[in-house]
């Protein structure tokens, strides 16, 4: 691990292990400069992405591995609470108290504490004991009837906009506003993250429109769902995209100029015509679909016709935009996003490739004042696992 740095450098944070948004958020702190020390289960195995540096959302933290179903297991993670800023966990609503990890006792130990919940439906509601994944969160709080094509079933944004933007994302700023409070006050406070509630956050814009007539319910038949042709991705002769965000007139008019359509060229004359844009759409498909991806973006990237060559993960590094922000860093061999966002004074790292779990027990343990025959009596009982 390198030194931290970046704005949040001095926070400490306890991430309980998990899966999907809070380990998206504990990345978050960490690039931002906090110490985040992930408490791993005593018995745990790699992540769903792998292990070490190929966990790239686990990276920068440090771990100590607990069985939490151990008194002495339950006693080192309200030790981290106590001299922690931060403590997060994402287990079902009522899991943490039945284990001795709740709220409760850990703001009894620091009063000052943040303690953040990551769930999917929330602390409570009908559905808040219930299973489900990001596909179930978003498809609730209506962003999943935003996408796709009217004819087609809505299909998965992969799991960005739930667990990420709704769900990491959200209790990471949650998490800064909650400890900006607890600086100012001394006190601490619980945080209620669900992906659902974030995730409705995210569809405030459509709200709006709707309300104005703006928006309706079918799909595929608005300015930002690809109901316009203007604002779309489109396939070319190799089998690749190409994307064209042209909303305002003086961006459709350069797309159009550049792809050589005629003055009184209905592409043209009816392009804000939602009733043209079946049509429409077609017609671009069509021209699109004359060149490769890379001959459009000769000829397009660059312009202010708002296009951009649809790159899959693996090209996406090597763009010369990305390259010439340093938009993806290479860390243990595995090309991976950098920190954003950037400041321009205290700017973030990483600090490491995410670590096996219980690669920092010992050193943890002597933090929170273990002496050395105490972990000895703990390791042999079960209660803690050192890499």
């Amino acid at each position: 691990m390198t030194s931290r740095q970046g704005p949040l450098a001095g926070l400490r944070v306890v991430e309980v292990a998990g899966i999907g948004p809070g380990p998206f958020a504990g990345m978050m702190l960490a690039d931002a400069g906090a110490e985040v020390i992930r408490v791993d289960r005593a018995d745990a195995g790699p992540s769903v992405a792998g292990s070490g540096p190929l966990d790239v959302v686990g990276r920068g933290r440090r771990s100590v591995a607990v069985d939490l179903k151990r008194p002495e297991g339950v006693e080192v993670v309200l030790r981290l609470a106590e001299r922690s800023d931060v403590l997060f966990e994402g287990f079902l609503p009522g899991v943490a108290e039945r284990l001795g990890i709740g709220p409760e006792p850990c703001l009894a130990r620091n009063p000052a504490l943040v303690y953040g919940r990551m769930t999917g439906w929330g602390q409570d509601g009908p559905l808040a004991q219930t299973a489900g994944h990001d596909i179930a969160y978003i498809a609730l709080a209506g962003a999943l009837h935003l996408v796709g094509r009217p004819e087609e079933p809505p299909p998965p944004p992969v799991n960005v906009v739930g667990d990420y933007g709704g769900g990491g994302m959200l209790l990471a700023f949650g998490i800064v506003c909650a400890v900006l409070e607890a600086r100012r006050t001394g006190r601490g406070q619980v945080i209620d993250a669900a992906i659902v509630d974030g995730t409705a956050v995210l569809t405030a814009l459509f709200h709006g429109l709707r309300a104005g007539g703006r928006w309706t319910d079918a799909r595929g038949a608005h300015l930002l769902d690809g109901g316009a042709p203007f604002y779309g991705s489109y396939e070319c002769a190799d089998g690749r995209f190409v994307a064209v965000g042209a909303l305002e007139p003086r961006f459709s008019t350069e797309l159009l100029d550049r792809l050589g359509v005629a003055a009184d060229d209905e592409l043209r004359v009816r392009l804000y015509d939602p009733a043209a844009w079946p049509e429409l759409r077609a017609r671009l498909a069509a021209l699109f679909r004359t060149r490769t991806r890379d001959e459009w973006g000769s000829l397009l990237e660059g312009t202010d016709a708002c296009f951009a060559p649809v790159l899959s993960l693996g090209e996406a590094p090597g763009h010369p935009h990305n390259v010439a922000r340093g938009t993806f860093v290479e860390i243990a061999g595995v090309v991976q996003p950098a920190p954003a966002p950037r400041f321009s004074a205290t700017r973030g790292a990483i600090a490491g490739p995410a670590p096996e779990p219980g690669a920092d027990t010992d050193a943890i343990l002597r933090e929170c004042g273990y002496g050395e025959t105490e972990m000895a009596a703990m390791r042999a009982a079960g209660a803690v696992r050192s890499a």
